[in-house]
């Protein structure tokens, strides 16, 4: 039974359960990962999933289900469970059943890489890992080298006559290196949207990641104070990601960011535009042209010249804030709830290269990533301190790498102290979030 016909026959008996306002969302993925060790494959896995769920309002309260499987017998099993659900849930503030926006946008999701063979996406991962090493006889091996493609398609149904479907797909390849000279060993990595399997582009990828672990073997111990700085687009969009809950108009109100009582108000410096865009569709993984409530997708300005003018919102704390949804409703999965986040979020980039940064910068520390992000930060407070990489910069010029670091600050601060932003914008360095690289007036930096 195909997702319409499955439709049909639920929404058939769905007044028949007792059922007023009512919607089904569907979702099927399919991804393929490869992974070569030594020139052989490491892991070779296919897999598909595919499922529905069902909410709807039984007797003024919503109730929920979901199935794996498209058939009859999975018609009146949604029905019953989401009515037994409904009799027992105590939540009252309920995401409406939404009628549909007035027009929607028709961008194209789709990435043609993902239509390439499977095997020839393994032959390309085994010629990457050649030139690894080929690259510079300090490689002792790879940590990994890895392909993974996927193909999702969504659909949402409801009892208003809300029909919309639509899919993307993209392909993602990269991997880390490992060198070592004497005693030192270090570790590179790169990860990027492949769009072409040909040799060059294996080679670059090879460089890219074999020269970032190379320049890492070298290292001095830097005096501990406060430096200026220059977050590389790694580590700034390491750091934008770990505090992107706070833009949610969920955790505004769940008492778990700050937000809400600075709207209007001026959090940055008048150089940060902070903007989310599910409209990009060449650079980017997390466009859609609705969100999973339905509500058509536009880009947002969040922050805009320093001043915040609005948050994320999806339907339900739209309702609660007596605003319009951003059209940021969004489920993880057909299994999950609904909750509140962004698409394609990001700092807006500038006209500077990093070099030019680098140059302004003078003398100073550019950090090129973080790590322990999820224990060294607090995102109400806005406090972090988290593990760093990064290098010496003396006269504009990286010069040499330092031994690991510690950055400590906090997150709005650094919003105010962002002196000029880089043009090297990449989403890539993150899941659905991106920064270009930040030239920051100040950050305590601690060396081992």
């Amino acid at each position: 039974m195909n997702i319409h016909e499955f439709k049909n026959q639920l929404f058939s008996k769905a007044s028949k359960f007792g059922f007023t306002d009512y919607e089904l969302f569907y979702q099927k993925s399919e991804s393929f990962v490869c992974m070569i060790d030594q020139g052989e494959v490491d892991e070779y896995t296919m897999s598909e999933e595919a499922g529905v769920s069902f909410r709807g309002f039984y007797d003024g309260r919503m109730g929920y289900a979901y199935s794996e499987k498209l058939d009859e017998t999975s018609v009146e099993f949604l029905l019953d469970s989401a009515k037994e659900n409904a009799r027992i849930i105590e939540e009252k503030d309920f995401s409406p059943i939404f009628e549909g926006s007035s027009s929607y946008p028709d961008e194209n999701f789709e990435d043609d890489m993902v239509n390439v063979d499977n095997d020839e996406i393994v032959e390309f991962a085994k010629e990457a890992e050649k030139q690894v090493y080929a690259v510079d006889p300090r490689v002792t091996r790879t940590y990994y080298i890895a392909a993974f493609k996927e193909k999702r398609e969504k659909a949402l149904f409801n009892s208003k006559g809300l029909e919309l479907n639509e899919a993307k797909s993209h392909l993602i390849f990269g991997g880390a290196v490992i060198v070592k000279e004497g005693e030192v060993t270090k570790t590179g990595s790169h990860n990027e949207y492949l769009k072409d399997l040909s040799l060059e582009r294996a080679k670059a990828i090879a460089e890219k990641m074999v020269n970032e672990a190379l320049s890492y073997l070298k290292t001095e111990k830097i005096v501990n104070k406060t430096y200026p700085v220059v977050l590389r687009n790694d580590a700034s969009s390491s750091i934008l990601q770990a505090f992107t809950p706070i833009f949610s108009a969920e955790n505004v109100q769940k008492g778990l960011s700050l937000l809400g009582e600075k709207v209007g108000e001026r959090i940055a410096n008048s150089k940060v535009s902070i903007l989310d865009d599910p409209l990009k569709s060449s650079d980017a993984l997390m466009g859609r042209n609705f969100d999973d409530e339905g509500v058509a997708s536009k880009k947002l300005s969040l922050v805009e010249s320093g001043e915040l003018k609005t948050l994320l919102h999806n339907l339900k704390t739209a309702k609660k804030d007596a605003v319009e949804s951003t059209g940021h409703g969004f489920r993880e999965s057909y299994k999950d709830a609904l909750t509140v986040q962004p698409s394609n979020f990001y700092i807006e980039p500038d006209k500077k290269s990093l070099d030019e940064l680098l140059q302004d910068l003078g003398d100073g520390v550019m950090i090129t990533e973080l790590s322990g992000l999820h224990s060294g930060v607090n995102e109400i407070s806005g406090d972090f301190s988290v593990a760093a990489k990064g290098f010496v910069v003396e006269g504009g010029q990286v010069k040499i790498a330092t031994n690991q670091l510690t950055i400590a600050g906090n997150f709005f601060d650094l919003l105010k102290d962002v002196e000029d932003i880089a043009n090297d914008l990449d989403f890539a360095k993150g899941h659905g979030v991106a920064a270009p690289s930040l030239l920051v007036k100040q950050l305590a930096v601690t060396c081992e």
